[in-house]
């Protein structure tokens, strides 16, 4: 019987693990600039992670999907506990509590497994569609902000498929601000369409 470690939220570093194409921005000059000669680099994860959408989406993912999270806490506390028992009553239990015991164990940690998967799941589905809104927005920033301050490209150099070897700027903390100043966010507002993600946490007794 092995307990199974407890998966916690991540923070929005973590939600952003999900890199777009290392191209993000091409076009054409604006008033008639010269572009062609300027390339600057963006670390989309950190851009992502830093607006104040990103933050406010962590601490809401984290608060809606607090209960489960202490759920598996609980179960995996059990099975701690279950564990300990074993150990320190070796000698002293019957064979028949042993097996009581060690029958019990596997239950919860099948228990803790499935709800661990289920967590994990809905958890990544909430991370995705964060991301994917606000990189959406990002892009359609970045595609304003590189020729209008003269940039021919922007490469993403958090990709791991497209190492940015040398930008002549970095513009993330740049378009970061550009980003917050286009979305602003009020507090307590619900992230996306203000539905719930988080599933309540399952009863005890289920099997």
């Amino acid at each position: 019987m092995k307990a199974m470690k407890v998966i916690r939220v991540s923070a929005m570093m973590a939600l952003c693990g999900m890199g777009g194409a290392g191209l993000w921005a091409q076009t054409k000059p604006v008033n008639g600039a010269d572009t062609g000669a300027k390339v600057a680099a963006i670390n989309m994860r950190a851009a992502i992670a830093n607006t104040a959408e990103g933050k406010q989406a962590a601490a809401q993912l984290e608060t809606e999907f607090l209960a489960r999270r202490r759920e598996l806490e609980d179960l995996n506390k059990k099975i701690n506990d279950l564990q300990q028992r074993l150990t320190t009553g070796a000698t002293t239990l019957s064979d028949e509590e042993k097996q009581r015991l060690t029958v019990e164990g596997q239950r919860l940690t099948r228990q803790l497994e499935r709800r661990q998967n289920e967590f994990q799941e809905d958890f990544n589905d909430a991370q995705s569609d964060v991301i994917t809104r606000i990189e959406r927005r990002m892009v359609g920033i970045l595609r304003k902000y590189a020729p209008t301050n003269g940039y021919g490209a922007v490469l993403d150099n958090s990709s791991q498929t497209t190492p940015v070897m040398y930008a002549s700027a970095d513009i993330t903390q740049d378009v970061v601000k550009a980003y917050d100043e286009a979305y602003p966010v009020k507090s307590g507002a619900p992230m996306g369409d203000g539905k719930t993600t988080a599933k309540p946490a399952a009863k005890p007794s289920e099997r």
